[in-house]
């Protein structure tokens, strides 16, 4: 390949996202998995991958985790690139907590409905209007956003860090309204709620699983905290990520409706091989599963050459990434007791 194309590549990358190469032999199958742990031991690289990406990647990574996990893994890893498998707002977290290494995505267009959906002056707008409030950030948002923050939340410990604050400040979070109202609804808390919602999550029919439910009686509805109301009052019981997968190991039940992003299945069905797993219905009758567009942007190709051409490399303004830093810290502080 000649210097020309390789350039030519790089400048296309904030217009497709990822490196699109057209004359180079990418290896396929086997091959390409051997290739991709050459690149990772020769570069000293870390791969990080959500339960959300593809079933090919969630093999291949070092540490598979949801965004609590993948958080506490990005800040203590001691290698010299961490390649993000996931969306985004993930590996710029990663390069928030780590801003002596190198972050890489392989797509950086594989990005997030609730973090475009919110920005930091929406943020700093609401605080005017409330300016006793304490700000609750969701970590599905961008760097800006996390840096009007107070505090940043995971589904896994949101409900340890709203109880943590203190009862005398109003609360508000940001940006999914549907968690936001479920954490409300567990801890007591009075919340002011950014309008914003995960188009996964709220693509679940109420009505479809209710019919899934009544042809398999003996099953149980799991549904992540970001899916709407009706759907988590059918649920026999609501989690983040990480909780659903236990729930679905440990528990006695032989079936389950899942209702969160289809990526789950992947890992549910190596911890659960005997188990029945079924995915939860969306509206759109032409589709029986959600599956998130952002998350399946990854692919083993961009993998390959992400790792081998260290692009897409994930930069940010150092005065953005230490506020930025600041709430991220204060949520991994507050999560100690959290596995």
């Amino acid at each position: 390949m000649s210097t020309e194309t390789l350039e030519k590549a790089k400048s296309a990358i904030p217009v497709r996202g990822f490196l699109d190469i057209k004359d180079i032999a990418i290896p396929q199958g086997e091959e390409l998995v051997q290739a991709i742990l050459k690149l990772k031991e020769e570069k000293n690289a870390v791969i990080l991958a959500h339960y959300y990406q593809p079933g090919e990647i969630q093999d291949i990574a070092d540490f598979l985790g949801d965004s609590l996990q993948l958080a506490r893994q990005a800040k203590d890893t001691n290698a010299d690139m961490i390649v993000f498998c996931g969306v985004h707002f993930m590996a710029e977290a990663a390069k928030i907590l780590n801003p002596t290494k190198k972050v890489v995505l392989p797509d950086t267009m594989a990005g997030c409905s609730l973090a475009d959906g919110c920005s930091g002056e929406g943020l700093r707008k609401m605080r005017e209007q409330h300016p006793n409030a304490l700000i609750a950030t969701y970590i599905n948002c961008n760097a800006e956003t996390k840096a009007e923050s107070d505090i940043i939340v995971t589904s896994s410990n949101a409900e340890t860090v709203i109880e943590a604050l203190p009862k005398d400040r109003p609360i508000i979070f940001a940006p999914d309204k549907n968690l936001g109202r479920y954490l409300s609804q567990k801890t007591g808390r009075d919340m002011i709620l950014w309008d914003g919602s995960c188009i996964v999550h709220e693509a679940f029919s109420m009505e479809r699983i209710a019919k899934q439910l009544a042809d398999n009686p003996d099953a149980k509805l799991i549904a992540h905290p970001e899916s709407e109301e009706a759907v988590l009052k059918l649920a026999h019981f609501i989690g983040s990520t990480s909780a659903l997968l236990n729930y679905v190991e440990q528990d006695d039940c032989q079936k389950f409706i899942i209702a969160t992003e289809e990526g789950i299945l992947h890992e549910m069905r190596k911890r659960a091989p005997h188990k029945e797993l079924i995915p939860a219905l969306v509206f759109d009758e032409s589709c029986n599963c959600s599956e998130c567009f952002y998350m399946k942007r990854n692919t083993m190709e961009k993998l390959y050459l992400c790792m081998k051409y260290e692009l897409p490399e994930i930069l940010i303004d150092e005065e953005l990434r230490l506020k930025a830093l600041k709430p991220i810290e204060a949520m991994l502080d507050l999560s100690k007791s959290i596995k």
